[in-house]
């Protein structure tokens, strides 16, 4: 059953969505630091040890085509319990178990109430500015390389 976006449980789960997708594009050093500026962290425990392995990678041509098998990638997934309760999952690509961790501890604090705030403004916020900026920069490269093509008419008939 899927949940309306519109509703105040479809709103949470498509910011925890967006909070998950910045997670799995941060790196391990960015996270660990953002973590460490935080005060007291409640204790967790590996529901599931960082593990890594491989997801198929599915296609199709021309976006509706019949499905197909495109190759394999790398991923680590973690599962982690906050001692408050709160459950975090991450799945990242390559082979990275310490950020896969911090992923899902993140993930947990994201849920529990007291630590939502603080994980949104101290260890997303400026996850997500730095990847603004690299957005940014790559359309500016981008555009700059940027080919005007004309045709200039003859006058013959």
């Amino acid at each position: 059953m899927t949940t309306p976006a519109s509703s105040p449980h479809g709103a949470e789960v498509k910011a925890r969505r967006a909070a998950m997708a910045t997670l799995a594009h941060a790196d391990a050093h960015e996270l660990a630091d953002r973590l460490a500026l935080l005060p007291t962290l409640p204790g967790s425990e590996d529901l599931r040890p960082a593990e890594i392995g491989l997801v198929m990678l599915r296609g199709r041509i021309g976006g509706d085509g019949a499905p197909f098998n495109l190759g394999e990638a790398t991923v680590t997934r973690a599962a982690v319990r906050l001692l408050s309760g709160e459950i975090g999952h991450s799945y990242v690509l390559g082979r990275a178990p310490e950020k896969a961790r911090l992923a899902a501890v993140c993930d947990a604090l994201w849920q529990h109430p007291g630590y939502r705030t603080r994980i949104e403004n101290d260890v997303l916020a400026p996850i997500r500015a730095r990847l603004e900026g690299e957005r940014s920069r790559r359309r500016a490269q981008t555009a700059a390389t940027k080919v005007e093509f004309f045709t200039m008419l003859r006058g013959e008939d």
